[in-house]
């Protein structure tokens, strides 16, 4: 994952600060110089690094900080301070037209995932009720309209395509067909190169001077580190970017780009892409970045995330059936699948504050979940609603029909029947008191701990 590298030097760094107590200046400059030693290992920029270290130094041996009775908490939390400040402050907002269309022209290199990301932030646009339309200026690459065509079929999306004419009349007609047809966001999937080239940067201007674009948001892969900063002072200084998207931030990045974009060009990061699949795009909040490269975890990302993957419906409706004590195990199966939208119980852990990096020293079985579901599925319909008439002979059936032993299935029904205990004190408390104890619950056992089964 991005920046374990840096989280891992940065919180050896304040365990040094931690042992010591009470702290010397020199203590202070040590820290920061492993501190910028971190950031220069992630490709953060050299003047960034440097910078930044220089403005935590001289706040972190002030007075107040040196006297307080916690000053590695001081530096701890002015160093969590100045990366938000570095990231840009506050998450940056997609640009609203007055008069929709909103025009949104998506630019970047050959190879930095502008297409996909293009239908991603469509996707994304459309879970919020906006109806966009997804234009294929990219008139070069071979299969690029097709490509456009076949995520935007995925994202429900439509795509306006007129094959390889010039991109600036494509764009023109795109934007009033979009007017005819009610899309009030319009996203250009404009060409992209190998390299920067004056070909390239005077299309991308033709583009511009014809649809007057609100928002011009540059695509670039973080993998590439510093390179993916000097791409992005390139397009800016040529283009006049209003944002960037940084791709494959899940990956094996060092996460250099995210740190230095801001502050090298000026311009903010608004979207950072975080999977393979189209919904993993997120909006980029530098206060919660900064809490998870410095270990405290983001619930408040896992909170969303749940909002969005989690079925409401399905939440109301359990919890009805907990009221009544008619949890069974369809509803279990059910919890289950809903979980795995959440992603990995690793990555999930990760974001919870107090385990961050702490989450890849925990033995996790992530294939627990997809072991369980095939127990359920090998039971009738009349087992997952009525546990209690299953015998030993219906578990040995149960048990071969899944691939499993006897003993997999007795543990699943005894994980189900403390389930059921501990629902039954559900029975009569406020809605509001209900959930919390069923958060309690994810909170304590839903991540696979002894005995803890996933709930959400």
């Amino acid at each position: 994952m991005a920046f374990e590298g840096l989280s891992d030097r940065l919180e050896a760094a304040f365990r040094k600060l931690k042992s010591k107590g009470a702290l010397t200046e020199g203590d202070v400059k040590d820290a920061m110089r492993e501190v910028r030693l971190a950031l220069l290992e992630a490709d953060v920029n050299y003047k960034v690094a440097k910078d930044f270290t220089k403005t935590v130094t001289e706040r972190a041996i002030g007075a107040k900080v040196m006297e307080s009775l916690t000053p590695s908490q001081m530096v701890i939390k002015i160093v969590n301070e100045e990366l938000i400040n570095l990231m840009g402050g506050t998450k940056a907002r997609l640009a609203i037209a007055n008069h929709p269309p909103t025009v949104v022209m998506m630019c970047g290199l050959q190879g930095s995932g502008k297409t996909t990301h293009s239908a991603k932030l469509a996707l994304m646009l459309k879970n919020q009720g906006h109806r966009p339309l997804l234009v294929a200026c990219d008139v070069y690459r071979p299969a690029a309209i097709k490509q456009l065509q076949v995520v935007g079929e995925k994202a429900g999306v439509p795509v306006f395509e007129m094959g390889q004419i010039d991109p600036v009349d494509i764009a023109r007609s795109a934007l009033a067909f979009a007017r005819d047809h009610g899309h009030d966001y319009v996203l250009l999937d404009t060409a992209g190169r190998l390299h920067v080239d004056e070909q390239l940067m005077n299309e991308l201007k033709n583009i511009k001077a014809e649809v007057k674009p609100h928002e011009i948001l540059l695509v670039v892969d973080s993998m590439t580190g510093q390179d993916a900063v000097n791409v992005a002072t390139s397009f800016n200084e040529a283009l006049g970017i209003d944002g960037l998207i940084l791709t494959k931030l899940d990956g094996d990045t060092r996460g250099g780009a995210a740190l230095s974009a801001r502050a090298v060009t000026g311009k903010p990061i608004k979207f950072v892409g975080t999977g393979e699949k189209l919904g993993d795009l997120d909006v980029f909040h530098p206060d919660r970045m900064a809490s998870r490269i410095l270990g405290m975890g983001d619930m408040l990302s896992l909170i969303e995330k749940a909002e969005q993957e989690l079925d409401e419906k399905k939440a109301l409706e359990l919890e009805r059936k907990l009221r009544k004590n008619k949890f069974d195990l369809n509803d279990l199966l059910d919890q289950l699948q809903q979980m795995k939208k959440l992603g990995s119980i690793r990555d999930i852990l990760k974001m919870l504050p107090g385990v961050g990096k702490k989450a890849d020293e925990i033995e996790i079985d992530e294939r627990q979940f997809d072991r369980m579901q095939a127990i359920i599925l090998s039971m009738t319909p009349q087992e997952r609603t009525k546990p209690d008439i299953i015998n030993p002979s219906r578990k040995r059936r149960i048990a071969a029909g899944c691939g499993m032993q006897i003993e997999d299935v007795n543990k699943l029904l005894s994980q189900y029947r403390q389930m059921q205990k501990m629902f039954k004190q559900f029975s009569g408390k406020s809605s509001k008191k209900m959930r919390k104890r069923m958060m309690n619950m994810v909170g304590m056992n839903g991540m696979g701990g002894p005995g803890g089964m996933p709930m959400m």
